[in-house]
Order: structure tokens, then sequence, then C-alpha cells
């Protein structure tokens, strides 16, 4: 017997960030460094980690989750996470986090991330790729 189809959830929020910590008492998750461009002193360039969180509403069930990392122009796929989420409460926001490691950027430019959840489209983020020695404020 098939197990019923969970609900189509949507999307609230995805945010990019150096790294994030889930606080062990209250389960909650901390962003910590958001940031919505990459600075590269060269390219290619190879960005050693970043995570991507994600919220989303409106789920029951269980979910492959897959995490198309896209180059915005040609919409080729240049990078894939995927995970799975287990979503007991349909009442509260579910969270996950990818954690990417090593993403390869050819060249500056624009990107975006597009989340599926069952292989149907939930959302995405672009952010840019530029050319600098350093970012602003000099991190």
């Amino acid at each position: 017997m098939n197990e019923p189809r969970p609900p189509h959830p949507t999307f609230n929020a995805m945010l990019i960030c150096d790294n994030t910590i889930r606080e062990e008492g209250t389960g909650k998750i901390s962003l910590i460094g958001i940031f919505g461009v990459v600075y590269s002193p060269a390219f290619p360039a190879v960005h050693p980690s970043l995570c991507v969180y994600l919220n989303i509403a409106d789920a029951l069930g269980r979910y492959r989750l897959r995490l198309d990392l896209m180059q915005a122009d040609s919409m080729r796929v240049i990078g894939r996470g995927e995970g799975e989420l287990e979503v007991t409460d349909r009442e509260r926001p579910a969270e996950f986090v990818f954690q990417l490691l090593g993403l390869a950027f050819e060249g500056p430019g624009r990107y975006q991330f597009n989340l599926y959840a069952n292989n149907e489209l939930l959302g995405s983020k672009s952010f840019n790729v530029v050319l600098s020695k350093q970012p602003p404020g000099g991190a």
C-alpha cells in the first residue's frame, strides 16, 4: 500500500551564511555571517564552505530535499546538495540546513539556489559572485 503523498509545503525563507549553530536546549538555529555576495580575487574560484538555511511551512511527512546551484544566465546546474526532512507537526515551520563544501564558480555573475521538495520546486535564492581583492569592510 502506498503512503499518502505529503502536502506541498510553502516556502518561507532561504538564507546563505557562513555557518549555523543549533542551540542544544531550545533547538533554535543561529545563522552566522549572512551574505548575498561571494567575493573572489580570481577566477575560477572555489568557495570553501557555506550554509543554506531553509524555512518551510505547511509540511507534514517525509521530504526528499534537493538544492541545485545554478549559473543564472544559462540556468545550468553547477552544484547540488540533497537531504531528507521528516516533519511531524504541520502547524510549526520546519527548518533545514545544507552545508556545502568546495563550490566552484567559473566566473563572476549571478547565481541562484533552487530548492525542490520531492522533485517539486519550492523556491529560489539568487546571489552575486564578484571579482574583488577583499570584501567591503576588509574581512
